[in-house]
């Protein structure tokens, strides 16, 4: 039975969810200043909700040739 291998601590480059934070960072956070924590909480949850909603961007940073080359059928 194949199994997937575990990722290196930090790896960007294998993390798809590395790209992801990436974007939010730039895209909502970036040269910003907050109130408070819950402005902070309320700007990541509305940019992951504008990342939900664009399933093609959110596909361009995590659909890695490795993550989309693995068969999900069990044999």
């Amino acid at each position: 039975m194949p199994r997937l291998p575990r990722l290196p601590p930090y790896s960007p480059e294998l993390n798809p969810a590395e790209h992801l934070w990436k974007a939010i960072r730039g895209d909502c956070f970036a040269n910003a200043v907050f109130r408070d924590l819950d402005a902070v909480e309320q700007t990541l949850v509305e940019g992951l909700q504008t990342l939900e909603t664009d399933p093609s961007r959110t596909q361009a940073l995590t659909g890695f040739t490795w993550i989309t080359s693995i068969s999900l059928n069990a044999n």
